[in-house]
């Protein structure tokens, strides 16, 4: 395979921070206000992305077009896609109880016309650290298995958990070979007596503190995006009854590998993750910048 010459960044930034109270994808946590999201675009530009994706909702898309738009003037091109509840859902599927978006997998399917090439998916309220996207570039550049071999960028469990509540979590099983073999959506997982615990309908269960877990940092080819569509009917047929169903992307790369339609080689993300889902979270994000730009991983001021 050929290098590609444009590789995107799909930034999900659509959703609506219930638990943090606020737009957390463009509070400011840097010393000169900069968002996570800012961090994330200056490792993603300087790793070699050449164009941005923002999934957003209709309120906030002037907000994050003013806001980030004039940061990559001349260095990416930025498109901004609106994420509605109906954006591939059959009117036999609508649901008028539904206040929120169908998830991550749903939000990248609305990018399908706006990416033709490799590209990245992530959280604009995660901090994943220049690493992963170094690595996931060099994924793209020196992958000779062909576009039905993707990418998750993994982390350990034990070091992507809050000290202030539950988290949701994609933990993975490895193959043995380097390749996603599971990965299960854990929505309630916290750490309780020195144990990382997943409260389940069925009652608690005990997770591997060294378990590959996805923090949503995907690479994928987009030979992905009609089995997206299709995987995404699917979900839509046996839960569009139910308000609060979401179509998460471990969904689909679960549904990708038991088919066999392709395989996702699991890289490694580095050792910095941290990120935001309540208020309490803020001031750890603040002081672990403070202590990066310290270390001269990144200047006072990013633009």
């Amino acid at each position: 395979m050929n290098a590609p010459q444009k590789i995107t960044l799909l930034v999900l930034a659509a959703g609506m921070g219930s638990r943090y109270g606020g737009i957390k994808q463009i509070d400011g946590f840097g010393p000169n206000g900069e968002t996570i999201m800012d961090y994330s675009l200056y490792d993603a530009m300087k790793a070699g992305f050449n164009k941005v994706v923002f999934i957003v909702r209709e309120e906030i898309r002037d907000i994050v077009k003013e806001k980030f738009g004039s940061r990559l003037a001349g260095k990416a091109e930025a498109e901004y896609v609106v994420q509605t509840l109906d954006r591939y859902v059959p009117e036999a599927y609508q649901n008028n109880q539904r206040n929120k978006p169908w998830g991550t997998g749903h939000a990248m399917l609305c990018a399908r016309e706006a990416i033709n090439e490799p590209f990245a998916v992530i959280n604009a309220d995660d901090f994943y650290g220049a690493t992963a996207f170094q690595n996931t570039i060099n994924f793209f550049r020196t992958n000779t298995e062909g576009e039905q071999v993707h990418a998750l960028v993994g982390y350990t469990l034990k070091h992507v958990l809050s000290e202030h509540g539950t988290v949701s979590r994609g933990v993975g099983e490895d193959d043995g070979q380097g390749y996603l073999k599971s990965v299960v959506e854990r929505t309630n997982v916290a750490r309780i007596n020195g144990k990382i615990i997943a409260k389940e309908k069925d009652g608690d269960v005990e997770l591997d503190p060294e378990a590959k877990t996805s923090m949503n940092f995907w690479g994928f080819y987009p030979s992905i995006f009609p089995v997206t569509e299709h995987l995404f009917l699917e979900f839509l047929e046996e839960n569009h009854q139910n308000p609060k169903a979401e179509f998460f992307i471990p969904l689909l790369a679960n549904a990708l590998v038991k088919s066999g339609e392709g395989k996702i080689k699991i890289i490694s993300g580095g050792d910095t993750w941290f990120g935001v889902t309540y208020p309490d979270d803020k001031p750890e994000v603040v002081a672990r910048i403070r202590a990066l730009i310290a270390e001269g991983k990144y200047p006072e001021r990013l633009w």
